[in-house]
């Protein structure tokens, strides 16, 4: 008697007929999933530490830095590189990267204080942000930080505080100007056009407790067109050479800020980021070929080469980070697609209103991809993960991995509706270390205090 085989049950689906072209939101991605990482098993850190679980790889997040490094400093020596706190100030995440090398670049008293208390040294801080009170730049003068001046009224204040404290104060210029490639980040810094920057430079020059050592400047985010730096550099060297002139200061750092993408997709964007990304050496070859040439008389007439101070933030982290998410309902919208409500949001996932981020199951799955929307748990008509995106069909429980979350996500995200969750740490040894635990009740009222007669005497009506 021959044995009949059977065929795998698989779970059905109904997928509308569409006219149009092909959607560009995503792709077919049944073959595609994360079982583990860094060797250790998704199913069992979510058993342990629950969903939603951001996950923090430390192998990636060092190598990141240590890629960084080398496409700089084997094109120019010599090179710093200061870790921009918003980005993600996880005590872990900025420690690791300290552990590398990596200096703190901060914008508010409260970075400066964490930075201070994960044992970094002041002279090892640079401290931008238009917001610095008298008391967190009294700190920085006595202690040796470096501040980068955002607008004249901070400016008066330094110059009062020194002289106060009657100590030469090292300080940076922070410069705005338009590359013809990004948007024009005028609110911050000194406009070169305007001639406010010379201006400021001026009167630093006339200062007799402060000294300008340092240009700096941050042109955007996510910047896709390495010529954007090229002529970033050109204009801070220019600008260089004439307040050198005329004031007389010896500049020793250019600060190119920050923007370099990474590999998280922009919406609206057609093409995978591995073709509309520029690589790391992409950005060196420009930013250092520019800053040779730019400064080759300079180093010819003895003044000593300039430090390059580089502040990136995204590309270091993107994508040492994930969130894992869980499927807790399943509708059918009344368009015909799929869609599915998630135990995590906008909340947690604030990038996600600008990128599409790569969604990977986590457990091989069978059925037709079909055109479906991630929605978080907030009640809120704004909080979709994926607006579009070609998924098998899902059931409660089966989880997500949304990557790259490892920038803005953990500094950006919001108590709101829902707990924040915990965040791990996978260690170059596969062994997991809790970074943040996930909030209770008992953190949230730990802020707040009841007035005594409204301490419960209630009234409900029957």
């Amino acid at each position: 008697m021959t044995k009949k085989l059977l065929k795998t049950w698989q779970k059905p689906s109904i997928t509308p007929h569409q006219m149009g072209t092909l959607n560009k939101f995503g792709r077919p991605v049944s073959g595609d999933y994360v079982e583990k990482i860094d060797g250790v098993a998704v199913s069992d850190l979510l058993r342990e530490y629950g969903s939603p679980l951001f996950v923090i790889s430390e192998k990636r997040l060092r190598d990141n830095i240590r890629q960084m490094k080398r496409a700089f400093e084997s094109r120019y020596q010599p090179v710093i590189h200061a870790w921009s706190y918003k980005t993600n100030y996880l005590n872990a995440v900025c420690a690791t990267l300290h552990q590398e090398g990596s200096w703190a670049e901060v914008v508010s008293a409260f970075e400066y204080e964490k930075a201070r208390a994960l044992g970094v040294p002041a002279e090892r801080i640079l401290f931008n942000g238009p917001h610095k009170k008298r008391a967190i730049l009294e700190r920085c003068v006595t202690e040796g930080a470096r501040i980068h001046i955002d607008n004249l009224d901070e400016l008066y204040l330094l110059d009062t505080i020194a002289r106060e404290f009657d100590k030469v104060t090292s300080v940076t210029l922070r410069l705005n100007f338009d590359t013809g490639y990004t948007e024009d980040w005028s609110r911050f810094g000194f406009n070169l056009g305007s001639g406010a920057a010379l201006d400021a430079a001026i009167r630093i020059g006339n200062s007799s407790h402060l000294k300008l050592r340092g240009l700096h400047s941050h042109i955007g985010t996510f910047i896709l067109d390495p010529r954007a730096y090229q002529v970033q550099v050109e204009k801070m060297c220019g600008f260089m050479e004439l307040i050198e002139q005329q004031t007389h200061a010896l500049i020793d750092s250019i600060d190119i800020g920050g923007g370099f993408a990474s590999q998280n997709a922009l919406q609206g964007s057609y093409l995978p980021t591995e073709q509309v990304v520029p690589t790391m050496s992409q950005y060196a070859d420009t930013i250092c070929g520019t800053l040779l040439k730019m400064t080759a008389q300079r180093e010819a007439q003895g003044k000593p080469r300039l430090k390059l101070i580089l502040e990136s933030g995204r590309a270091v982290v993107d994508d040492s980070e994930v969130l894992i998410s869980s499927v807790v309902a399943g509708k059918r919208l009344p368009d015909g697609r799929a869609s599915y409500v998630m135990d995590a949001g906008v909340n947690l996932l604030f990038t996600a209103f600008w990128y599409n981020h790569k969604v990977k199951h986590t457990r091989p799955l069978q059925g037709i991809p079909e055109e479906t929307v991630l929605y978080g748990p907030l009640c809120m008509n704004i909080d979709i993960i994926r607006q579009s995106i070609l998924l098998p069909p899902l059931s409660v429980g089966d989880s997500l991995v949304l990557s790259p979350a490892g920038a803005y996500n953990n500094t950006q995200w919001m108590q709101f509706i829902e707990y924040r969750p915990a965040i791990v740490m996978v260690h170059e040894n596969s062994l997991v270390s809790v970074v943040r635990r996930a909030e209770k009740l008992e953190d949230l009222n730990g802020f707040e205090s009841l007035p005594t007669h409204l301490n419960g005497q209630f009234k409900f009506a029957e």
